[in-house]
């Protein structure tokens, strides 16, 4: 029965969007595990299909405030025709349907496969968020190794949460979460294919991976993290085994193999094929793919002010700064690697294909108390083996790929326009004073800072978890609406009483707050509009016209993408625009202050990250003077 109970567990995990693993994880686990987690998971609710009619209402809604009236009115007559009953719609709506009961998520491989494996740009910048974690106190390679023997205890500490199913289940508006994500983070990998890209999970093989890799001047190492009987090493061996790798690697002016991971998604599934034709590559890459997870040993970047400081660690998270420095330490493809400089800055990049930021998030939290109360015991000296350098054989092919490689990487190093800041005025705070949700004053302040650089509104692109579904990923709070506008159109206008500006503001963060409730119940519109789509292409049907229309280009084109990402930790997660002409805005916000990182690209003469992160402080400054200096109506 264990083993039944065990292979059914598998199959759930696989179905999620990993490819099948060969043979079983250790039965020790699996009761653990086939208990609490599968009970758990069974018992949430699946993934609803909205209502056709309702999905074709909220879209023109949404398109209100940022298509003009023609273009608007064309939509409006393609979506009567797309839901006449028995036409286009009606049909792709009952094949979802029919989708949605045959499988655990009607979504979540569609989304897996288009949001990420299909998608061929660089996993850097475009795809993989940076953590910049606190400053820390060291800047010589002792502290660098004692912080990274911690930090790898702490990861430790929590994989056998997961390991043991006694990581508490999350909580959304009183409802229980999906914890599937948790399970796909570590012992993964990301493949890089010629047309397309997968996903492997290690964590299930018979002989689950028992090893992080350590990466030192491009040099790659195997770590083995276990003892014999199990049991974890201690911070103390860990250091020791640390300082062996370092010693081990003085020289840097070896071939920066892990720079590959960083091109396009084609270059490196070509690239990639090659490399691994050898038998010495092929086992060394396979290492890196298997390990638990990877810690990059970063050579110190050149030193910035205190107030460029977060920006210069935030660029470092998300590329490294460049081949000259540490972008050739990394494998990109690699989920969870964490980023120890010998400076003192710390943080981490994740591949994003197995996992929302969320779970990323509750990881570091956990390692960061971890830390604080680890300190290292002196452990008996139990003589450890050497760590295992791994070792790439260099073929002028392979050596032209790294040369291609290092110049897109410095072409998007140069291109990217970030800003890290701190809004230390006021935190979460301030709008829960005013009865507000954070979430919305932010992401309505962002709609004002826009407004004024731009003098329009434009498409905005917020995540929300679906975790509350089986398998649920995310959908799209689209933080532009007509209150919002409405609202930004009428604070700097002089014409307008406080009063009403107030109504508008209060109605403004209302409706992102609607907004955001319906989605995280799943009745959002862009993951219906996407499946609906997708449903059509699987049926080889013409696609329909709402999907060629100019309304629908502009609505997914989204200048503002934008994410909370809330931790315990004073943290800041960065990403990259999605689009050439756009920003990439996240926060963290805390409870009197709030974390921000904006990023656009330098090629666009319009955008400009360090402009929007002050227009941004202002249109929060201007909306709480506002708030405060205007009396409350009587109700």
């Amino acid at each position: 029965n264990r083993n039944s109970v065990h292979r059914q567990l598998l199959k759930y995990i696989v179905r999620a969007g990993m490819v099948k693993p060969s043979g079983l994880v250790k039965p020790v686990s699996v009761t653990r595990i086939a208990g609490r987690y599968l009970a758990h998971q069974e018992g949430l609710p699946k993934l609803p299909v909205p209502p056709l009619q309702q999905t074709c209402e909220r879209y023109l809604t949404a398109l209100t405030p940022i298509v003009d009236p023609e273009e608007l009115n064309h939509t409006r007559q393609l979506l009567e025709e797309f839901q006449k009953p028995g036409g286009v719609g009606d049909r792709l709506q009952k094949g979802l349907e029919q989708r949605a009961k045959k499988m655990e998520n009607w979504l979540s491989d569609w989304w897996l496969q288009t949001a990420y494996l299909d998608y061929r740009m660089p996993v850097v910048i475009h795809s993989s968020p940076g953590v910049v974690l606190p400053r820390t106190e060291f800047s010589d390679r002792q502290g660098q190794m004692r912080y990274a023997a911690k930090l790898i205890a702490g990861v430790l500490d929590f994989k056998s949460m997961i390991d043991n199913e006694t990581l508490p289940v999350e909580y959304l508006g009183g409802k229980s979460l999906c914890m599937n994500q948790y399970y796909q983070v570590l012992s993964s990998c990301r493949i890089p294919g010629t047309k397309r890209d997968n996903v492997v999970n290690y964590a299930l093989d018979k002989r689950p991976p028992t090893h992080i890799t350590v990466v030192h001047n491009f040099q790659f190492f195997v770590l083995d993290v276990y003892n014999s009987d199990g049991t974890p090493l201690t911070v103390d061996q860990i250091y020791i085994q640390l300082e062996k790798i370092w010693n081990s690697s003085l020289q840097s002016n070896k071939e920066p193999i892990g720079i590959l991971t960083s091109n396009h998604r084609n270059s490196w599934g070509k690239a990639y094929n090659n490399l691994i034709k050898d038998k010495t590559n092929k086992e060394s890459v396979r290492a890196i793919q298997k390990s638990i997870f990877t810690v990059c040993l970063d050579a110190p970047m050149p030193r910035a002010s205190d107030d460029m400081y977060r920006t210069r660690a935030g660029v470092q998270m998300l590329h490294g700064g460049g081949s000259r420095w540490n972008s050739g330490n990394r494998w990109f493809d690699k989920t969870l690697q964490f980023i120890i400089g010998e400076d003192g800055t710390c943080g981490l990049i994740y591949e994003h294909a197995p996992a929302e930021g969320p779970p990323i998030v509750s990881l570091i939290d956990h390692v960061v108390e971890y830390m604080k109360s680890s300190e290292m015991v002196r452990t008996p000296m139990v003589p450890l083996r050497m760590p295992q350098k791994l070792r790439f054989n260099i073929t002028p092919e392979i050596k032209k790929d790294i040369e291609e490689a290092k110049q897109n990487m410095n072409i998007m190093v140069h291109d990217l326009d970030m800003k890290v800041s701190v809004f230390s005025h006021f935190g979460k705070d301030f709008p829960k004073s005013q009865k507000m949700s954070p979430d919305a004053f932010i992401q309505v302040a962002l709609q004002l800072a826009y407004y004024r650089i731009y003098k329009h509104c434009c498409p905005t692109y917020e995540s929300a978890s679906l975790r509350m579904f089986r398998l649920g990923r995310t959908d799209t709070i689209r933080s532009t609406s007509i209150d919002s506008a409405k609202f930004v159109k009428a604070m700097d206008d002089p014409a307008r009483h406080n009063t009403e500006k107030v109504a508008l503001l209060d109605k403004a963060v209302k409706a992102h707050r609607a907004y955001t409730d319906m989605a995280i119940r799943g009745q959002a519109i862009d993951r219906h509009l996407l499946g609906l789509k997708l449903q059509a292409i699987e049926d080889l049907a013409a696609l329909p016209e709402i999907f060629m229309d100019t309304s629908y280009a502009v609505a997914m084109h989204f200048n503002l993408s934008t994410s909370q990402v809330p931790a315990k930790t004073d943290c800041v997660m960065c990403f990259g625009p999605v689009v050439p002409d756009g920003y990439g805005v996240c926060y963290n916000p805390m409870d009197a202050h709030i974390n921000f990182a904006v990023s656009a690209f330098n090629s666009c003469q319009d955008t400009n990250a360090t402009r929007l992160a002050q227009a941004l402080e202002d249109a929060m400054l201007d909306m709480k003077t506002l708030l405060e200096q205007t009396p409350k109506a009587k109700l």
